[in-house]
């Protein structure tokens, strides 16, 4: 099976390895990003390039004017950064954190939504932190809990007109991303690893993804904890 996606935060990571096996499976792809050195490298796989700001609606409404219907859309385009309380909380560092995630999600549904016909496909990549309140994780964390929310609703009023919703929420993957973490990473999979088990599970059709297994099981299951035991127990992951 082949057709056309489009995937916004192409320029690195796991946009950048999606592009790639998408287009090595015969796809036309349309790889998006801020990054126009990155962007290039990936037109020379056959890849067209978008370069813009996910932040900046109206460069994204003029680039999807242009576009043709697409099979599948995945919104991936997003940032991590930590929150340190010692330090106070950080406002700015919030409101940087939400506007990319999220809000951008928004300006993306805005423009790339309408390319979207029945039988087509959305796909939003949250994260597996949603499972689980994590130290530290103030604004990433509320941002990716509000794309499952965001993720559930456009799958109750996209299915009269016959397109599906994926909530993609990965554990830890070997990222440009994650290589700035200082703190243990259970389970971290190989990005390779990571696009195939999105690519298989899009092909499914499925409404969720999520992996690794073991690591979803454990958040799942300290989720389910009472919570003044986890509270004692996250003392010790700050």
């Amino acid at each position: 099976m082949s057709g056309r996606v489009l995937i916004t935060g192409a320029s690195s990571g796991l946009g950048r390895q999606l592009a790639l096996t998408y287009r090595q499976a015969g796809w036309q792809v349309w790889g998006c990003g801020r990054d126009g050195e990155r962007l290039q490298a990936l037109a020379h796989e056959g890849i067209t390039p978008l370069q813009f700001d996910a932040r900046d609606s109206a460069a994204m409404a003029e680039v999807a004017a242009g576009l043709p219907a697409l099979d599948l859309l995945i919104l991936n385009a997003g940032s991590c950064e930590y929150m340190d309380l010692a330090q106070g909380f950080d406002g700015a560092l919030f409101a940087r954190v939400i506007e990319t995630n999220l809000v951008a999600t928004g300006h993306a549904l805005a423009a790339f939504l309408p390319r979207l016909a029945s039988g087509s496909r959305l796909a939003i990549v949250g994260s597996a932190v949603s499972w689980l309140p994590l130290p530290r994780a103030e604004a990433y964390g509320a941002s990716k809990a509000a794309l499952d929310y965001l993720a559930a609703t456009l799958r109750l009023d996209l299915q009269g007109a016959g397109i599906g919703v994926t909530l993609i929420r990965p554990g830890f993957i070997e990222t440009p991303l994650t290589a700035r973490n200082r703190f243990a990473m259970p389970c971290l999979l190989p990005v390779e690893t990571a696009a195939r088990l999105i690519v298989r599970g899009l092909a499914a059709g499925r409404s969720q993804i999520h992996f690794p297994f073991r690591f979803i099981l454990l958040l799942r299951l300290l989720g389910a904890l009472p919570l003044g035991l986890w509270l004692r127990l996250a003392r010790h992951l700050t």
